[in-house]
């Protein structure tokens, strides 16, 4: 038997890494990376600093999950989804704090509900349909607003001076932040693996044509996935309004990329019907160590951008070629 008969091809060993350790045992290789870089890498503040600095990443992936999950990709109308989530609480906080986080929760939501109606009944390409609603919702913001930024009322014991708080509570020595991207993800969880909407999800994601057959309603599982990817969108851009004390149209910039980014490395395929929750929140984990990893080693944000997306390039490109060796033509 010769040594090419003995040997994994790159393929399976690669295979073997992502399918059995999983995005976890990547996390581990970086923690050791990282200890290697710095001594201060895995300090519990650093390794806390880490959580915080991706909680609102992991809320995006977390809802974004749902879409890719489903078959329909990605929706890249999040970003603009948590600023006008922003901007209506903050323009409503003279209504009280719960008020204006409900309604900037129902802002979010009501954009969800477009996305999920038009793509699901109507079968428009979700690339283009939120893309195309990002731009309008751009608009809209800037000429309702006339591109001023709102500024909540911080006196102390205001509406607005609560609002501004909620970034920075804590419980204990952990952020609020990280306790909320926590629960949404054990409920994910639990949505995508006990309810009969997860199961949906897959067989819907798998294939259109086995999911109608088996009598499952598809545009109702596509209108309640993008209905979730906007409610974590929305959770995330009140976070992140409270977090620069402004409500403006350009907050939020950005997370689709890294959302996707997220759930691709995580597992989840973009063909759909393929991945889960854990791995989503070991590919939120992976970037937040390799950005850490970077910020510690002195690159810029801009080449860590660079770095985030030669990930994204090989993770993709490695589905791909996994999906046409089973006979898909995409990923």
């Amino acid at each position: 038997m010769n040594a090419q008969t003995t040997l994994p091809s790159p393929r399976s060993a690669a295979r073997a890494v992502l399918e059995t350790a999983g995005i976890y045992a990547v996390a581990a290789a970086l923690l050791v990376a990282g200890a290697l870089v710095s001594p201060d890498f895995l300090t519990a503040e650093n390794l806390l600093s880490i959580l915080s600095g991706v909680a609102l990443l992991g809320i995006v992936a977390c809802g974004m999950a749902f879409v890719t999950y489903s078959g329909n990709m990605a929706d890249l109308s999040l970003p603009a989804t948590m600023a006008f989530s922003g901007i209506i609480a903050v323009a409503s906080l003279s209504l009280g704090l719960v008020p204006a986080l409900l309604l900037g929760m129902l802002a979010g939501l009501a954009i969800g509900a477009m996305n999920g109606l038009v793509v699901g009944k109507l079968n428009a390409n979700p690339i283009l349909w939120t893309l195309a609603v990002a731009f309008f919702m751009e608009g809209f913001m800037r000429f309702t607003w006339s591109n001023n930024q709102l500024y909540p009322e911080i006196e102390p014991g205001t509406p607005g001076a609560a609002f501004i708080g909620m970034f920075r509570m804590r419980a204990g020595p952990v952020p609020l932040i990280v306790l909320v991207m926590i629960a949404l993800f054990a409920v994910a969880h639990f949505v995508m693996t006990r309810t009969r909407f997860g199961r949906e999800s897959r067989l819907a994601g798998s294939s259109r044509a086995a999911a109608r057959s088996s009598g499952i309603r598809v545009s109702r599982v596509v209108f309640f996935n993008f209905l979730a990817a906007a409610f974590a969108a929305s959770v995330a851009g009140i976070f992140l309004t409270s977090m620069n004390k402004l409500g403006v149209f350009y907050l939020g910039q950005g997370y689709d990329f890294k959302a996707v980014t997220a759930v691709v490395i995580g597992g989840v395929m973009l063909s759909g019907g393929r991945g889960h929750i854990p791995g989503v929140f070991g590919g939120v984990l992976v970037i937040g160590l390799l950005t850490n990893i970077l910020t510690f080693l002195g690159i810029t944000a801009f080449r860590q951008n660079i770095v985030t997306g030669l990930v994204f390039i090989g993770v993709v490109g490695f589905q791909q070629y996994q999906l046409r060796a089973r006979g898909k033509d995409y990923a």
